[in-house]
Order: C-alpha cells, then structure tokens, then sequence
C-alpha cells in the first residue's frame, strides 16, 4: 500500500514539472506577451525582443516586468519596465546578455503587471542554435 502512495505521489500532476503556458487569462487587464524574436550574440548570451499589451492605466495599473523561464519555471533572465506605457500599446522592449544553458531548446517568456501579477498569456519560445 505504501509503495502506491509513493508512487501516486510522484506521478501526480501536481508534481508536474512542466511550467504549464495553457492556463492564463485573455484579459488585457493581465499582461499579455504578443510576440517575441530571439537572437544569439557572438558570446553565446541571447537577446530577447518582447511585446507586450495591458491595460496600463497610468502608475496605479501597468505592466512592470516581463521574464525569460526554463520550461521547469526557473527564470533565466527578465526585464524591468520602468513606467506606464499608457499611450504605447503593444510595446517592445529588449533585454540582451541573458545566459541560458545550452541544453535549453526552448522557453517561457511572460509578463507580469503591478496590480494582477501574473497570468496573462505566456508565449513558447524556440530557440534556434
């Protein structure tokens, strides 16, 4: 009996160890990553292009921060952003010299927002070697 609890506990899906991109809100209340490019510097780090679209409502509501994660939800790497992006909407912002591992294929990249944080859509981002 014990042997099946161990086993039921380590295959449960709450031990997943997958960051799961499927569950998110579509409400632009939440910040929604649109797009994202890639590149490889010569040193090996990558640069990440991110858009980005919210709600911003000036410094009480908007998106403060996007983040690169491993597919196990460690982050990588992340950009602050520093202000409302009122009038802007969606924006990119960049962010270079994040280091990934090289056995990394591919990531997560999401937004957060100051007033809901997380859980808006998060985007697959394949990294081409």
């Amino acid at each position: 009996m014990i042997i099946w609890l161990i086993i039921l506990l380590f295959t449960s899906p709450v031990f997943s160890s997958e960051f799961n991109i499927d569950n998110y809100s579509s409400s632009i209340e939440f910040a929604q990553v649109t797009q994202v490019e890639v590149s490889k510097r010569a040193n090996g780090t990558w640069c990440f292009d991110t858009s980005v679209r919210h709600n911003d409502q000036g410094w009480e509501h908007y998106a403060d921060r996007w983040e690169v994660l491993d597919l196990q939800g460690n982050q990588l790497g992340h950009r602050i952003l520093g202000h409302p992006h009122d009038n802007e909407q969606p924006f990119t912002r960049s962010r270079c010299n994040i280091k990934i591992p090289s056995e990394i294929t591919k990531v997560v990249v999401r937004a957060k927002c100051n007033k809901h944080g997380f859980g808006g859509k998060a985007l697959l981002v394949e990294l081409n070697k």
